[in-house]
């Protein structure tokens, strides 16, 4: 093996743990990776200094096995003293994190806790003398914030980077800057797709040179078979993956894994599904089918809500003797472990990611279809350790059309606890920050509105004493500042308990965290202990940090407290999520609410809160089918509050004000008050003139003029104003409504006033204030340049049609009968003779005949043949045939 000399031979048993170096021979005995250890060292190595390096690495390889012993080697080799430094190793999940501790700790033949350990939400394995600590992101975020030079760090190894989650690609850059103050930090970012030389570039243009070095390792993969088989109806509808969707990927797991056990009995199964709903689902179909199709074998799930010691069995390996397994995981099994014994893969080709809903207001997770590449993640678990089969329970072309990559998680996901990360760090909003991402700047300025109305950072963007203490509370800022506002009114305990449920994830049946938080309380099962473990470590983060919040907290006007505990639940939501208070909206049925934003959503059909008046919500997300009520919103979890509880959490939402609106020709106005968009009184009362002038103003802005209404006599003025203005300009105004809506103070002033005041627009004609804007002198030829009437030769005053106002090219129009124009050579023109009037030559039953601007050619050429046509229709009219010569007339022969 390649190791490049940093490895040395095992130090005796019974000397200290940190005097001896990592038996890198052994610990890589079998790994792929051990390979490219000797390149690693190189890469690293510089002029007696360690730098930064970029490893790509297939999963399977051993990297995240042997790389952290591999610098805590190279650390030591040039630590003074006893003891040193240690390696700090990110994995984006707790139990990647305990099962790489604990798999490192077991091929290094050390206790677990020792020289290799793990910390992670609510539990750690360590001592002073651990050398190798692997955490969660979210455990180095926090002390990176305390101690922004990491002097008690060697190393750290950011882990999966390629999986872009928002708190490790905030490490990559505030480690970077760490980098431009300690050049002995070494910075490694493992990556197991084709991501590196993005994040070597990203490295390196901020490490003062060219690209980070890239250290590549084949993979480890055997020979894999890809079938595929799907469902004979869709994955999903309306209302997330459907039930016969996961009945067919239980069947197909059982019929493929009874297949495989025929050929060989040490061969275990790994089912994805993208949630734990999903997971309990298949893995109880599972089970209920296991003495016909799969008698011998044992399920297993693998989820997030799963206890740690869950967890840890289905991710370890089968002893011997042992049945075979199907384990049934979420996309938790992807990339971030190795599955021992897993030879057979089961896809649904389903995920849930973050999605956030910038027009609601609201985010969550959704699901979706997995991208390509974590198809390929989930596939390459079957050939690790041997040739492999995945079944995919989808068809091809759905895979072919699936994303490249997962979205970031900085590109969808609530940003308010990472806008607090870059306060506190000093990079408001990211500025200056290398980020494989820039934030969205939209969710970016949403998440530092709502950290403003924390007062968790300054006007400036840096984070104020308060921001800094919100962020030493593993929570989103949220719900953090509710835990401390919320302790001193309700209790440190009930808070604890409230913040501890809202941020953990279990799911609230029906919605009801009411009932949830009952059953967490008397349960023994494993997720009612973890819940149990973080109410005991918010409470004491509760009684520790309360003073730094200010010391009078929202208190419902009613009494000092909330009456029951359910209702302290729900202010300490509504605390938490102000903007999500929600009202049943009268006359739509018990499940639809508008929430203070102005989100309307609908609860889960049948849920017990549907009762209840005001709700404080959690969680709100988009949703389609009966769930949302027709809302196309759900509600996921909530607490019901009382009116005045919801007015005290979300005070500063509360609005009164009188509303005044122009509408039906008149101003009218009531006083609301209101909780955000919430209406919770509304009266009649008489606006004041400056509140008529506003409901004016913006009735004509969003409407137009017509909410006035044209009288026939100011519609025509309007029109040859507008064609006085097209053909001959200034001074001539002009009369568009954009123009109109400008300069309304210029001719309207009188008028608006009078309608400010409660006058209707029945009693006003636009025809004066028009007048207003006729230039003088030349008003006096309007007449002239733009008649009314034209004299036709028969005598008749016939009126001119003038275009409309909006067409550019239109014509004045005269509409009279054909027999009243006999003589009539010259066509006349008006605006100064620059415009032909266009006849409409008409028929004795008021019917077109012609149209023209030119009567000496219609006289001498296309007459005879209307002549011909008409002159049997309309026998009693004159019908000449020689029009320049006959009397131009109204009238019949016979009244001739």
């Amino acid at each position: 093996m390649h190791n490049g000399g940093v490895n040395s031979p095992t130090v005796a048993r019974d000397s200290a743990p940190t005097c001896r170096l990592f038996d890198l021979e052994s610990i890589g005995a079998g790994l792929v990776f051990a390979d490219s250890l000797g390149e690693l060292a190189q890469a690293l190595a510089a002029s007696g200094s360690v730098g930064t390096a970029v490893v790509q690495a297939p999963p399977g390889t051993g990297k995240t096995t042997l790389v952290p012993p591999l610098l805590a080697n190279i650390a030591a080799s040039v630590a003074s003293g006893d003891e040193g430094p240690r390696i700090v190793v990110t994995q984006p999940r707790r139990v990647a994190a305990r099962s790489a501790a604990r798999r490192l700790a077991a091929l290094d033949g050390s206790r677990l806790g020792d020289r290799v350990g793990y910390t992670v939400r609510g539990e750690s394995k360590t001592s002073p003398g651990t050398l190798i600590e692997f955490v969660t992101p979210g455990i180095l975020l926090r002390r990176l914030l305390a101690d922004p030079g990491l002097e008690a760090t060697s190393a750290v190894i950011l882990d999966e980077v390629h999986e872009r989650g928002l708190e490790t690609d905030l490490l990559l850059g505030m480690l970077i800057e760490v980098r431009e103050l300690r050049d002995d930090l070494t910075l490694v970012a493992m990556s197991a797709t084709l991501d590196a030389p993005r994040f070597a570039s990203l490295i390196g243009k901020h490490d003062g040179g060219g690209p980070a070095p890239v250290v590549d390792c084949p993979s480890a993969l055997h020979p894999l078979t890809v079938d595929w088989a799907p469902a004979a109806g869709p994955r999903m509808d309306g209302r997330g993956v459907t039930r016969a969707f996961l009945d067919h990927v239980a069947d197909t797991a059982a019929a493929s894994y009874t297949d495989t056990l025929a050929a060989d009995p040490d061969i275990d199964a790994l089912v994805f599904v993208p949630g734990a709903w999903e997971v309990s689902y298949v893995a109880s179909r599972l089970r209920a089918r296991r003495a016909s199709r799969v008698p011998d074998a044992e399920v297993l799930e693998l989820h997030g809500q799963a206890s740690p010691a869950e967890q840890d069995r289905a991710v370890s390996g089968r002893n011997p003797g042992d049945p075979p397994r199907i384990i049934v995981s979420t996309a938790l099994a992807e990339s971030s472990l190795t599955v021992p014994g897993v030879r057979l893969v089961i896809d649904s080709g389903l995920s849930r990611e973050l999605r956030r809903d910038s027009n609601r207001g609201m985010s969550g997770l959704v699901t979706v279809s997995c991208s390509r590449a974590s198809a390929e993640q989930r596939a390459g678990r079957a050939a690790r350790q041997g040739p492999g089969r995945v079944v995919r329970c989808y068809e091809q072309k759905a895979f072919a059309a699936a994303p490249a990559h997962p979205t970031p998680e900085i590109a969808s996901a609530d940003l308010t606890g990472a806008a607090l990360v870059l306060a506190c760090w000093g990079s408001p909003g990211g500025r200056g920050l290398a980020l494989p991402d820039a934030p969205p700047q939209a969710a970016m300025d949403e998440a530092i509105e709502v950290l403003r109305e924390l007062g968790a950072i300054s006007p400036d963007g840096l984070a104020t004493e308060l921001g800094k203490t919100l962020a030493r509370i593993p929570a989103d800022p949220r719900l953090a500042r509710a835990l401390l506002d919320g302790a001193a009114t309700v209790g440190h305990r009930t808070a604890a308990e409230a913040v501890a449920l809202v941020a953990g994830d279990q799911r609230a049946p029906g919605a009801d965290l009411t009932r949830l938080l009952a059953t967490l309380r008397t349960s023994k099962d494993p997720a009612a202990r973890r819940w149990a473990e973080d109410v005991r470590r918010l409470e004491a983060i509760a009684r520790q940090e309360t003073s730094a919040v200010a010391p009078s907290p929202p208190t419902p006007a009613s009494s000092s407290s909330p009456a029951s505990a359910a209702e302290a639940l729900g202010f300490v939501v509504a605390l938490a999520f102000p903007d999500r208070v929600a009202r049943r909206v009268p006359g739509t049925g018990p499940e639809r609410y508008l929430l203070s934003s102005g989100t309307r959503a609908g609860l889960p059909s049948g849920s017990p809160l549907a009762r209840h008046e005001w709700l404080a919500v959690a969680e709100v997300s988009r949703a389609g089918g009966r769930d949302a009520a027709g809302t196309g919103a759900v509600i996921r979890s909530a607490a019901p509050v009382a009116a005045d509880t919801a007015e005290a959490a979300a005070s500063h939402l509360l609005l009164d004000t009188v509303e005044a609106e122009f509408t039906q020709g008149r101003v009218t106005a009531r006083r609301e008050r209101r909780l955000g968009a919430i209406v919770l009184s509304s009266t009649p009362v008489r606006p004041s003139q400056d509140e008529g002038r506003a409901a004016v103003a913006r009735a004509l802005a969003k409407e137009g003029l017509g909410t006035i209404g044209w009288s026939t006599a100011a519609d025509s003025l309007r029109r040859r104003l507008a064609l006085l203005h097209r053909e001959l300009g200034a001074p001539w105004p002009d009369v568009s409504e954009p123009a109109l809506l400008a300069r309304l103070d210029t001719w309207l002033a009188p008028e608006l006033e009078a309608l400010a005041g409660g006058a209707g627009t029945n009693g006003i004609h636009l025809t004066e204030p028009l007048q207003r804007l006729l230039p003088w002198p030349e008003a006096a030829r309007l007449g002239e340049l733009a008649p009314e009437w034209l004299e036709v030769p028969s005598g008749s005053r016939v009126r001119i049609d003038y275009p409309d106002v909006a067409d550019d090219g239109g014509r004045p129009v005269v509409a009279v009968k054909l027999q009243e124009c006999f003589g009539w050579a010259e066509s006349p023109r008006v605006a100064g003779g620059r415009v032909p009037v266009l006849f409409h030559l008409l028929s004795p039953a008021r019917r077109p005949l012609a149209v023209t601007d030119d009567l000496a050619s219609f006289w001498s050429g296309p007459y005879a043949q209307v002549r011909a046509e008409m002159r049997g229709r309309y026998p009693k009219h004159p019908w000449p045939e020689d029009p320049w010569t006959a009397p131009a007339t109204a009238k019949t022969k016979r009244k001739m």
